[in-house]
C-alpha cells in the first residue's frame, strides 16, 4: 500500500490536466466567493462618513457598526467547515450566495442603525463561509502541480473585489456630485454603493451550479464513480485514477473526519499545527492591512485630503493590491510560500515604519506637511504592495494545504475564525487608536510585521509541490 501511495502521489504531482482551461474555470468560479468577500469587506469604506452623518454617531459607535460584520465572519468561518463536510462544498457556496444577496438588499434599505448592523452581520456570515470554502474547495479540486497558482485565485478575487468596490464607489460618488449622501436612483449614494453587491452575489450563485463537487467530499459519501470522473477532469487521463482514488480513500479511512475535539492536544489547548494556522491568520491581520480597505478614505481625509481625492487614493491602493497579487501568483509555485512570506514581512516593516514617521508630524492648516504627506502616500502603497505579493496570497494557500486531511476542514475553520476575530480587533480599535495617536498606531502594526519574520522562520514549513495526502 505504501508503494502504491508513493507512486500515485508522484503521478498526481507531475500530472498536467487535459483540460486545464476547465480547471481554471472551476477555480475561478469558486473564487467568486472571494470576490464577494473583498467587495463586501471594502464597500463600507465609501459609506463610513455618510453613516456617521445620517445617524449622528461618534467614532466608537461607528467603529462597532463597521466591525460588527466581522463577528458574523468569525461565526461563518467557524461553522462553514462542518457544514461543508455534511452537505457538500457546492451547497455551502449556494447558501453563502443567498446570504450575500439578502445582506446587500437589506444594507441598501435600512430602517435604522440597528438593522444596518444586522444586515452587515448576515453579510459577514457569508464572507466567513466564503473565506473557508473557497480555498478548501480549490485545494481539493486542483492538481498538485497547479495548486499554488489556482489557490491564489482566492486572494486574486478578493483584491479584484476590493478594487471594483472602490471604483464603483468612486463612480457613484461623482455621479452624486461628490456627496456620499447625495440623491442617486431615489436613494442616498451610500445606499446604492451597498446595494450594488446584489449583482455579483447572484452571479456567484449561478456559477455554483456550473462546477463539480469536490472529489474528496464525494468519496466521503460513497460516490466513488462520480469522484473518479471529476478526478479525470482535473488531473488528466494519464493519472492512474484507481490508484489516486485508493490513495485519497486510504488517507480518509486512516484519518477519519475530525471533530473539534481532535484539534485539541499538546501543551496549549490546540495541536501545534492548528496554532501555526492561527498564528498565520493573526499576523496577516495585526499588520493593519484592513485599515487600508475599511478606513482609507476616512484616514486620508483626517490628514487633509479632500473626499474625492481620498476615494481616488483608495482605488489606486486597490490597484497596487492587484499588482502585488499577480506577482504572488506568478512566483508562489516557483519561489515557494515561505520565501514570499519573509520578503513580504520585510517590505511591510519598511512601509509601516515610514507611515508611522510621516504621521508623527503635526498638521499644518489641517494637512500633513508636503514631504510627510507624500511619504505617507507612497509608504501606504508600498505596504499594500508587499502585503499583496506575500501574506495576502500565501496565508490562504498555506491554510488550504498545511493541515492533514482529517483535520483540514475543521482546522481551516478555526484558523479562518481566528483571522476574523483579529480583523475585528484591528477594525474596531482603529478609530479610537487613531484619535489617541495615529503614528503610535502604525508603530504597533510595524511591530507585528517585524514579529512575523521569526514566526515564519521557526514554525512554518514549506508546502510547495506536496500532495494534500502528504501533509501532517
Amino acid at each position: 500500500m505504501a508503494s502504491t501511495s508513493q507512486a500515485s502521489t508522484s503521478g498526481a504531482r507531475t500530472a498536467h490536466p487535459d483540460h486545464l482551461g476547465h480547471v481554471i474555470f472551476i477555480a475561478a468560479a469558486a473564487a467568486m466567493g472571494g470576490f464577494l468577500f473583498g467587495y463586501d469587506s471594502s464597500v463600507i469604506n465609501g459609506a463610513v462618513e455618510a453613516i456617521r452623518d445620517r445617524y449622528d454617531v461618534g467614532s466608537a459607535v461607528l467603529a462597532q457598526v463597521i466591525a460588527i460584520a466581522l463577528i458574523g465572519c468569525a461565526i461563518g468561518a467557524a461553522t462553514a467547515g462542518r457544514i461543508a463536510d455534511r452537505i457538500g462544498r457546492i451547497r455551502c457556496m449556494q447558501i453563502a450566495a443567498i446570504l450575500f444577496t439578502v445582506s446587500a438588499i437589506g444594507s441598501a434599505l435600512p430602517f435604522a442603525l440597528w438593522d444596518l448592523a444586522m444586515w452587515r452581520v448576515i453579510g459577514g456570515f457569508a464572507i466567513g463561509m466564503a473565506s473557508v470554502i473557497g480555498p478548501a474547495y480549490i485545494a481539493e479540486v486542483s492538481p498538485p502541480a497547479y495548486r499554488g497558482r489556482l489557490g491564489s485565485f482566492q486572494q486574486a478575487a478578493i483584491v479584484i473585489g476590493i478594487a471594483v468596490s472602490q471604483l464603483v464607489n468612486w463612480g457613484l460618488l461623482n455621479a452624486a456630485g461628490g456627496d456620499q449622501r447625495g440623491e442617486l436612483m431615489g436613494l442616498e449614494a451610500w445606499q446604492v454603493m451597498l446595494g450594488v453587491m446584489v449583482v455579483p452575489a447572484v452571479l456567484y450563485g449561478l456559477l455554483s451550479f456550473a462546477i463539480p463537487e469536490s472529489p474528496r467530499f464525494l468519496i466521503s459519501v460513497g460516490k466513488h464513480e462520480k469522484a473518479k470522473q471529476i478526478l479525470e477532469e482535473v488531473e488528466g487521463k494519464e493519472v492512474d485514477l484507481d490508484a489516486r482514488l485508493a490513495e485519497i480513500e486510504h488517507a480518509m479511512h486512516r484519518e477519519e473526519k475530525a471533530s473539534f475535539k481532535e484539534l485539541l492536544g499538546g501543551s496549549f489547548f490546540f495541536k501545534p499545527i492548528v496554532w501555526i494556522g492561527i498564528g498565520l491568520s493573526v499576523f496577516q491581520q495585526f499588520v493593519g492591512i484592513n485599515v487600508a480597505f475599511y478606513y482609507s478614505s476616512t484616514l486620508w481625509q483626517s490628514v487633509g485630503v479632500d473626499p474625492t481625492d481620498s476615494f481616488f487614493y483608495s482605488f489606486t491602493t486597490s490597484i497596487i493590491n492587484i499588482v502585488g497579487t499577480v506577482i504572488a501568483m506568478i512566483f508562489v509555485d516557483r519561489v515557494g510560500r515561505k520565501p514570499l512570506a519573509l520578503i513580504g514581512s520585510v517590505g511591510m516593516v519598511i512601509g509601516l515604519a515610514l507611515e508611522a514617521w510621516a504621521f508623527s508630524f503635526d498638521l499644518v492648516d489641517g494637512k500633513l506637511p508636503a514631504t510627510q504627506g507624500w511619504v505617507a502616500l507612497i509608504a501606504a502603497h508600498l505596504f499594500v504592495l508587499f502585503f499583496a505579493l506575500s501574506w495576502g496570497v500565501v496565508v490562504w494557500v498555506f491554510l488550504g494545504e498545511m493541515f492533514p486531511n482529517r483535520l483540514r476542514a475543521a482546522a481551516l475553520g478555526v484558523a479562518a475564525s481566528a483571522q476574523w476575530i483579529a480583523n475585528w480587533a484591528i477594525t474596531a480599535s482603529f478609530p479610537s487608536l487613531a484619535d489617541w495617536n495615529l503614528s503610535g498606531t502604525y508603530v504597533i502594526y510595524t511591530i507585528f510585521a517585524a514579529l512575523s519574520i521569526p514566526f515564519v522562520l521557526k514554525f512554518v514549513k514549506e508546502t510547495k509541490g506536496k500532495a494534500l495526502e502528504e501533509m501532517g
